[in-house]
């Protein structure tokens, strides 16, 4: 967790400071990336809620998000974890959202995805995401470094758009 606390805090005071919210669905990070954004005094100003939606009855009832959201979007890829984002960030009207799917270990995906894998996206004013291979089956490093990178594709996100 240290080693996210600094990522959350920048991502913190850019989102005070723009007066923008975010919200969290995480998936193979198992609540890391909200714990982290949490960690951050006066966290209430900007953090709206998420959840874990890590299975598909969580993404229905958390996200409202049905199954047809996922037409011809094949999982645990890039455009997937968008659905999610896009999801999310509607659902709470927020003005950020991150979104993330994978396989964090010791085994693969049923999708055929190794351990190690992880999809992640943006979704705001400026969208973006990103595919995590660690080529690990180490469960809780992988957590680790899937949380880091959402939290720096969020940061990095915020910091690349425009000002509202």
């Amino acid at each position: 967790m240290q080693t996210l606390l600094p990522i959350a805090e920048k991502i913190g005071a850019l989102l005070k400071d723009r007066r923008e919210t975010v919200v969290i669905a995480e998936s193979t990070t198992g609540g890391l990336v909200s714990a982290a954004l949490l960690s951050v005094a006066g966290a209430s100003v900007y953090y709206l809620g998420g959840g874990v939606v890590y299975t598909l009855k969580a993404r229905r009832l958390l996200l409202d998000l049905p199954d047809s959201a996922f037409a011809g979007i094949k999982p645990l890829t890039e455009p997937a974890a968008m659905v999610i984002a896009r999801a999310a960030r509607d659902r709470f009207a927020a003005s950020w959202s991150v979104g993330e799917l994978g396989a964090a270990g010791p085994t693969g995906s049923r999708y055929g995805e190794p351990a190690g894998t992880s999809v992640i996206a943006v979704a705001g004013a400026v969208e973006r995401s990103l595919t995590v291979r660690t080529g690990s089956d180490d469960r809780h490093a992988n957590m680790r470094t899937f949380s880091a990178a959402a939290l720096d594709l969020l940061a990095q996100s915020i910091a690349a758009a425009p000002r509202m």
